[in-house]
């Protein structure tokens, strides 16, 4: 893996939903970035402390199940599920775009990637706008009742 931090940054919903309605292979990461990540270049399970193969991200590739829906509220779901982490990981913590190789699957199920190129970071902005679009739907899909920020 290589690259630094000063990545491009993805200011929106419909910009990363572009993003990923044009590339497959992406892979969303939380953490204090690709320099942080680039010496360990792999992640360690927090519970029991073992070093897994390869960073834990999670993929933001439209599956086929969600049919015609639009990416933009995809990207908003898949960006939903972690948004507790830069809360519960502490400063520094933020989202940014990868792509790379799966080579196993985590405690969580979650990919494990290797040849990671970074690509972007995601704002902050996005987030905000994410948790809203799926409080948006809350009458329709009902609680997902996640914890944290």
């Amino acid at each position: 893996m290589s690259a630094p931090d000063d990545l491009p940054v993805v200011h929106s919903l419909t910009g990363l939903a572009t993003l990923v309605g044009r590339h497959t292979g992406l892979y969303v990461r939380w953490s204090r970035g690709p320099a942080t990540d680039l010496g360990a270049a792999s992640s360690v399970d927090e519970l029991t402390g073992v070093r897994m193969p390869g960073l834990s991200a999670n993929p933001l590739d439209v599956e086929d199940w969600w049919q015609d829906r639009s990416v933009e509220l995809w990207v908003a779901r898949r960006l939903y599920d972690y948004a507790h982490l830069p809360h519960d990981k502490g400063p520094g913590v933020r989202p940014w775009v990868l792509t790379g190789r799966e080579t196993g699957r985590g405690p969580d199920n979650e990919p494990l990637v290797v040849d990671v190129r970074p690509l972007c970071w995601i704002d902050a902005e996005v987030i905000d706008a994410a948790r809203a679009e799926v409080s948006r739907q809350e009458a329709r899909w009902g609680t997902l009742r996640r914890s944290g920020g």
